[in-house]
């Protein structure tokens, strides 16, 4: 299979050369190993217990073998880390170590944090632009200079095809299957998370139905800041004998460990006027794709606006999972713009943005997403607030959308259909 060049690809030719040691951190099948074996002269692939005894018997073979090495899985040897880590003190030469792993270090297990010598890089599933559908016309990175760039271009694209997108997953071994044989990977993956990864990284997983339920539960939450209680009410309606609220809350360490959950957190700005930010976290699974499965929920009943969702007043289950498409594709052109994505709610519900992106000189760009074609007055009200409390630290004020066309409406809020925003 020819490999298909991702947006970290530029992140790792500009910091590679440079650092002795990156690891690679994502969930399983998000193309962490297709990635680092690109530009790896030797492949330790932990998963393979052979492999993982031999290396386990003699660690230093980490420092002889020929560079670049790449430690797949690493998490399933904690050691290693430390021994890559101990190797770069003795030569911090760049483009030595690449660590993929699709776990942080199971509880209770000691590492070095590896500060100053482990960089470490998340991948996420395939972000839109990546997905070969169109060239993007809009770059973020414009938009966060603060130029007010002009912002232009058509999109054939409409809502069908973001259903088909949102269904089709990012996952890059599973997208292209055909769509029978493509739901069955993705229901393979959700069962292979309770019955094998979560038992690998040390979690005891003694009700896999209930954590099922819950899984399903949180996936009806996606793009909400629903509490953790309503969730665990919404997978146990019914039901008197409920999960402890310390098993629900191990369950979802565990899950985020393994990054299949993936929240966007709040958005908490230094030195400025804005008050009383909630500072929940807005509910995503690491695809789209994995809560449509959870659901069952087919491309018909989604543009007919089936779909439960977990304390949500407002808007379809598609706007929810459209909302999850344009944060996974956000973060991954934030991250290789080095800027961090937040949201934004004041805890009277008042005001709410989906996305803020900060960059590191503490610019701003606020993201509404919408789905429709057309914008009102209506829909842009709160980036326009949101300009009046922070004023020039806001770069740009963007709405992605559903439609055809990019443009900036007369008030400077960018209109942008999710297609042709970039990196």
């Amino acid at each position: 299979m020819v490999y298909q060049r991702r947006i970290v690809d530029d992140v790792l030719d500009e910091l590679f050369p440079h650092l002795a040691a990156i690891a690679l951190e994502g969930a399983k099948g998000v193309g962490k190993t297709a990635t680092a074996s690109q530009r790896s002269k030797t492949i330790l692939s932990l998963n393979r217990r052979g492999q993982r005894e031999t290396l386990a018997a003699d660690i230093d073979y980490i420092a002889r073998a020929a560079p670049p090495v790449l430690i797949d899985e690493w998490q399933l040897e904690p050691p290693v880390w430390d021994r890559v880590r101990t190797a770069v003190d003795e030569n911090n030469t760049g483009g030595q170590f690449l660590l993929a792993g699709s776990a942080g270090v199971a509880p209770g297990v000691r590492i070095h944090s590896g500060a100053g010598r482990i960089v470490s890089i998340p991948l996420r599933p395939l972000s839109f632009s990546e997905r070969g559908l169109m060239e993007p016309a809009v770059s973020l990175r414009e938009l966060l200079a603060g130029n007010q760039p002009k912002v232009s271009g058509h999109c054939p694209i409409g809502l069908p095809i973001y259903a088909d997108e949102i269904l089709g997953s990012g996952f890059p071994g599973i997208r292209s299957l055909p769509e029978r044989a493509r739901n069955a990977q993705l229901d393979s993956y959700i069962t292979r998370i309770v019955e094998r990864e979560l038992p690998e990284n040390g979690v005891a997983v003694r009700r896999p139905r209930a954590l099922n339920a819950w899984l399903s539960a949180y996936g009806a939450a996606t793009a909400t800041d629903a509490s953790y209680s309503k969730i665990l009410d919404a997978a146990t309606a019914g039901e008197r004998d409920k999960p402890a609220r310390g098993t629900v809350d191990a369950y979802r360490e565990h899950l985020t460990r393994i990054f299949v959950l993936d929240p966007i957190p709040a958005w908490i700005p230094l030195f400025n006027p804005l008050k009383r930010l909630t500072r929940a976290p807005k509910h995503h699974l690491v695809d789209p794709a994995l809560a449509a499965r959870l659901m069952k929920i087919s491309k018909d009943g989604l543009l007919r606006g089936e779909g439960d969702r977990v304390a949500a007043s407002t808007g379809t289950w598609l706007g929810a999972l459209f909302e999850s498409l344009v944060t996974q594709s956000v973060r991954v052109y934030a991250h290789a713009l080095n800027a961090d994505v937040g949201h934004l709610r004041t805890k009277d519900t008042t005001r709410e943005i989906d996305l803020i992106v900060e960059g590191s000189d503490r610019q701003v760009v606020a993201i509404e997403v919408k789905l429709a074609a057309t914008v009102t007055d209506h829909d842009v009200r709160h980036l326009n607030w949101l300009q009046q409390q922070i004023g020039s630290r806001l770069s740009d004020r963007v709405i992605v959308t559903t439609g055809e066309h990019a443009y900036r409406r007369p008030d400077g809020v960018a209109v942008v259909p999710l297609a042709l925003l970039g990196p």
